[in-house]
């Protein structure tokens, strides 16, 4: 249950915000219609409610109330709004749109009517929700808040048959919050109102005063298909953020980046998480490329919270995976007021809905308590793991100042990338505290106690896809490293970040036709090699060309036990000796399946990258298999993988009434088209001009319809 919005005057008041409206109201009597004259306003001279939202209910709050909850006893489950649905009248079909909209909990108007030129008679007309659009900018030195959201929801209504009306169009997504406990007097439900009220005898003329407040919560709705409704508040309070802290400019910038976004690109999502006073707390936005990569790329993601926890002046979140290429990609964005449960489980839940619903397999997070229980709220089903680069990085930090510190990050680094097996690294660390006289120190304290979120030898069987580094030193940088620094305001950033996505799309675009080439330069002769240099993306290739190079450096390869089909082998390997320009020796471990193929290392570089490390193609290549099992070859590293993709995930019956799904749907059917025009000259200029062909048709399309 919301709270509600309006509220007589009693003893224990809250102090009135920015978005508080006292009057003092008497009840007058003109023709017949009770008037409300206002005395005495305070909001610094700015009206609380928009003419084309929402709308002040004459008379005393409590009938207000009782009307509305009238109305919402009434029968529900109006039909919903249909393409070919036809009515008797432009009033009837508005009225039936205007009802559905009460029950759904948004307002509507008539953003746009076409008329005869001869006759002035309207045959067309377009129903929007109130919040469709943006206001014109206003020049005032006070200007009123964008109550707007540029919502998408519309029917649009054509004259048939002389006189009947048909609707020809329906969006029914919204891209704000809708929802009928949200008790909210629009103005195209005062006609109801005003009808519910012939029923109910007049009230005595009474003079007092109300207190009127705009309330705000946020409610996410995972129906429709899966796909998010959501709302912005009607009444952001720009000018006086409670809970982000904003510098001068900032304001602005989010609002025109928003605006801006939302206008050139309707796919564009955003939400804002505003507290009852109107004040924002969170922000969250996803671009439809972020949207789409996404179908793609969901295995593992990274949620950056590095600029939280380093207290950067701007309180940046960013959802980060990896892509074919293993580069990072951007899933989604946010600024968060300050780091608590509760912020966290908001922006995880509108991401998740952003996504349509369809979580990752793995999670990686820094190591915080309120990040660990957001993700076991949200994720219950999902593979938490910390961040092992974000833990090494503050080893200086944290340990800087102890004696001995060199040997002491020596001693760490080897308990946890050498590792092999678990008891190997329970001696070390033990080892580790005991000669250093650590036993007291706090941060390893929670370090052992979480060891299973964070030390590479008990993940194992989690697939990380690069993100969990083996080797000291190694790891993805940030996303926006270079963009970002500690005292960089959200208006900055704002500023750059376009120029950040299209820098990592352009790479990712040039990575692409890299990968394209008919072959790549070929290091040794072994059949591995060859194999995987015609499937690779380049950047997996080179990955994976160092493990096949590796191989020589492994020797006496040897068959320790057989139990049944499983033969266990140890391959040992001349290694580097840190701080030595001597090579030692270490064995592994190999479980080969003979019958099905099956190869599984102790370093199990497989689940860590993706790909077979030298040990298993040492064992492979000892039984005279010439080829990589195609189990062990991962559809996402491979150079067409966006194009088998979208071969094997063509959509059935795509939602008549989901815009986002329409884009994925043609994005992905166009993919070929540019894959193949951008592989020559005489192909770009073929794509190109059909494309400009089929934007001339959409054009003339338009032009029939008016």
């Amino acid at each position: 249950m919301g709270p509600t919005p309006l509220k007589r005057e009693v003893k224990r008041v809250r102090k009135p915000s920015k978005f508080c409206l006292c009057a003092k109201r008497s009840r007058l009597k003109k023709s017949g219609e009770a008037i409300t004259k206002m005395e005495e306003v305070c909001l610094n001279n700015e009206p609380l409610f928009d003419e084309s939202d929402e709308f002040d209910v004459e008379g005393n709050s409590s009938a207000a109330e009782y009307e509305l909850e009238s109305l919402n006893s009434q029968p529900k489950n109006s039909p919903l709004p249909t393409v070919g649905l036809e009515f008797d009248s432009f009033d009837e079909v508005y009225n039936f749109y205007n009802i559905y909209a009460k029950e759904q909990g948004f307002g509507i108007r008539v953003s746009n009517s076409w008329f005869r030129s001869k006759r002035k008679e309207r045959y067309r007309a377009k129903l929007s929700c109130s919040s469709a659009g943006f206001k014109k900018k206003s020049e005032a030195n006070n200007p009123r808040p964008e109550t707007r959201t540029g919502c998408p929801a519309l029917i649009v209504i054509r004259m048939v048959d002389s006189k009947r009306w048909r609707i020809v169009e329906v969006e029914l997504q919204h891209n704000h919050q809708v929802s009928p406990q949200i008790k909210r007097f629009y103005k195209s439900h005062k006609k109801m109102i005003l009808e519910a009220r012939k029923s109910q005898p007049l009230p005595e003329p009474v003079t007092e005063v109300h207190t009127i407040k705009l309330y705000q919560k946020t409610i996410m709705d995972v129906g429709n298909n899966g796909y998010p409704t959501f709302e912005e508040s009607h009444a952001i309070n720009f000018d006086n953020f409670k809970n982000l802290e904003l510098k001068e400019g900032d304001n602005n910038a989010i609002y025109n980046y928003f605006c801006r976004m939302k206008l050139t690109n309707p796919n564009f999502f955003y939400l804002f998480d505003i507290d009852d006073d109107g004040h924002l707390k969170n922000v969250f936005w996803a671009d439809p490329r972020s949207r789409v990569a996404y179908e793609y790329f969901n295995d593992t993601v990274t949620i950056d919270t590095t600029c939280l926890a380093n207290k950067y002046e701007i309180p940046l979140i960013s959802f980060v995976g990896v892509n074919h290429h293993g580069h990072s990609i951007l899933l989604g964005c946010g600024f968060l007021g300050y780091e608590s449960v509760d912020n966290f489980v908001w922006i995880f839940k509108v991401w998740l809905n952003c996504m349509l619903g369809h979580p990752p397999h793995v999670v990686i997070t820094d190591q915080c308590n309120p990040l660990k229980t957001a993700v076991t709220q949200v994720f219950p089903q999902v593979r938490h793991c910390y961040s092992l680069q974000y833990i090494m990085q503050r080893v200086p930090e944290k340990l800087g100042g102890l004696k001995g510190y060199e040997e002491i990050r020596r001693h760490l680094s080897k308990a946890v990338y050498e590792s092999l097996k678990i008891v190997e690294f329970e001696t070390s660390w033990a080892d580790m505290i005991k000669c250093y006289g650590l036993a007291d120190n706090k941060w390893l304290q929670t370090l052992y106690i979480d060891r299973y979120l964070w030390v590479p030898v008990y993940q194992k069987d989690t697939f990380s896809i690069g993100l969990i580094p083996t080797k000291e030193n190694e790891g993805l940088a940030a996303f926006f490293d270079g963009y970002v620094h500690k005292h960089t305001s959200i208006k900055e950033f704002l500023d750059k970040y376009d120029l950040a996505l299209h820098r990592k799309h352009l790479k990712e675009a040039l990575a692409d036709l890299e990968s394209r080439k008919l072959g790549f330069v070929l290091n040794t002769k072994c059949n591995f090699e060859m194999q995987l240099s015609k499937v690779y993306t380049k950047e997996i290739f080179k990955k994976f060309q160092s493990e096949v190079e590796g191989m020589y450096s492994c020797f006496n390869t040897r068959q320790v036990n057989v139990n049944g089909s499983i033969i266990t082998y140890i391959v040992k390997e001349r290694v580097e000796v840190e701080e030595s320009n001597e090579k030692g020796v270490r064995s592994y471990e190999v479980l080969y399946e003979t019958t099905e193929l099956d190869i599984r290392c102790i370093c199990s570089l497989f689940c860590h990258k993706g790909y077979l490390c030298r040990h298993a193609l040492n064992v492979l290549n000892y039984n005279g298999v010439e080829e990589v099992p195609s189990r062990y070859i991962l559809q996402r590293w491979k150079r067409d993988f966006k194009l088998r993709f979208n071969q094997c995930n063509v959509a059935v019956g795509i939602d008549t009434y989901n815009p986002v799904k329409w884009y994925n749907h043609l994005l992905n059917k166009a993919l070929p088209v540019l894959e193949v025009g951008a592989q020559s000259p005489e192909h770009y200029m073929i794509a190109l001009k059909e494309l400009e062909e089929l934007l001339e048709k959409f054009d003339i399309g338009e032009n029939n319809l008016l």
